[in-house]
């Protein structure tokens, strides 16, 4: 029988076995469903069971991008008047070259010349490491594929990397959730970890595995969105409410800002996608901590990044918020490297957005800010193609309007 940090037993409920495996797919509403032992009436009541505690930040969960590129490269930006930052997810692969080309092709995007028209940094968006959390791991997983890459990498995890137990049940090398993520991560200061091996590249010190990061241009938020397979949780009767209300918090804090100086877009990036029909279901759950946050906070995000599908879909929730009608972007990206999944052909409507793009395939956003607009751009990476790359996608936010415009 495969190890589990925690064991459920679960028993039909009162009519002898089970017909499905999967007793929750059924038409009958959750509040009318007997539940079943030691399980409940969801799916949900079980996954929730299998949460790991969230580390503590080691200190207060702020950055400045002074802290990950210097004050001079901060500087550049600002004379530059925009900023922009690679993002993707899901990449270990430690078989096959799809992480490698995707990689390659974010590293012909820099010019060390000119460092102010090069990405800042690079914002992984979870699963930096598939099942295997070590130094070997992490070594063939991420320190390899990215030993060219020029820039600074800064995490958010994905729940392979918090996971404890391999799909067969045995060890992924850790005995602690997140244990090597905060290892690589989330050191006390920057240097280069030990699974880098003989590969140099300066690791940064996160303040914790959910942050804020203040940047010229752009605030960004990463969030933690734990390990079930599906869907994401920020906070919950296991887990805890620290995050949330440090959300809440700190979301207060970038209103309160926005009053005394420049209106800058706020990026939100977690790696369960709040929307999403195809790969992994939608974390509605999550999507609504998150907005419960922003209406305590009186601010809400310009748009939301996520990986976790191994695809691309684009959506466009149309909110009212604060008495303005806002157009906000959701990004999946979790084409980083890992085997691309199937997805569904963009059209219609998932709750109040938009489905508006979809790719099965491989590649990365671009996240670009000024002061007047936030812009997005997906490009695609063909595999097949010894890793040729054009734009697939392109948002517009105008900051001014909260309008989007796709081209």
């Amino acid at each position: 029988m495969p190890k589990s940090s925690v064991k459920t037993e679960v028993k039909s409920s009162g009519s002898g076995v089970l017909r499905f495996a999967h007793p929750f797919y059924t038409t009958v509403p959750p509040a009318q469903r007997r539940a079943i032992p030691g399980v409940g009436k969801r799916m949900t009541d079980f996954v929730v069971q299998k949460l790991e505690p969230i580390p503590l930040p080691q200190r207060e969960p702020t950055m400045s991008l002074a802290d990950i590129i210097g004050k001079k490269g901060v500087d550049e930006i600002v004379a530059a008047k925009s900023i922009s930052f690679h993002a993707t997810g899901d990449t270990g692969e430690p078989v096959g070259d799809t992480q490698q080309l995707v990689a390659d092709a974010m590293t012909l995007d820099y010019d060390t010349k000119h460092p102010a028209k090069s990405p800042a940094f690079f914002l992984h968006l979870g699963d930096v490491n598939y099942y295997n959390n070590t130094d070997k791991g992490y070594h063939e997983q991420f320190y390899v594929p990215y030993k060219t890459y020029p820039g600074k990498i800064i995490a958010i995890p994905g729940n392979h990397d918090g996971e404890l137990f391999k799909f067969d049940g045995t060890s992924v090398g850790q005995k602690k959730t997140l244990e090597a993520f905060l290892k690589n991560f989330c050191r006390k200061k920057p240097g280069v970890p030990s699974g880098a091996g003989t590969i140099y590249r300066e690791m940064v010190s996160q303040p914790g595995v959910y942050w804020y990061l203040d940047a010229p241009f752009v605030d960004i938020i990463g969030l933690y969105s734990n390990m079930a397979e599906n869907p994401g949780y920020i906070s919950g009767a296991s887990i805890g409410n620290k995050q949330k209300e440090w959300l809440t918090r700190t979301l207060t804090t970038i209103a309160k800002n926005r009053k005394k100086g420049p209106r800058k877009a706020l990026v939100v990036a977690v790696h369960h996608p709040p929307i999403s029909t195809s790969g992994h279901d939608s974390s509605t759950a999550m999507l609504a901590d998150i907005d419960d946050s922003c209406n305590k906070a009186g601010v809400i995000y310009d748009a939301m990044l996520a990986a976790h599908a191994h695809n691309y879909q684009s959506y466009t929730r149309s909110k009212t918020f604060a008495g303005k009608k806002m157009q906000i972007p959701f990004f999946v990206a979790g084409g980083g490297g890992r085997v691309a999944q199937s997805v569904k052909p963009a059209g219609g409507t998932v709750g109040d957005a938009t489905f508006d793009k979809s790719l099965r395939g491989y590649g990365y956003l671009t996240v670009n800010a000024t002061k007047d607009k936030l812009t997005i751009r997906f490009t695609q990476v063909d595999t097949k193609n010894n890793g040729k790359k054009k734009t697939f996608d392109t948002v517009t936010v105008d900051l001014k309007t909260n309008k989007t415009k796709r081209s």
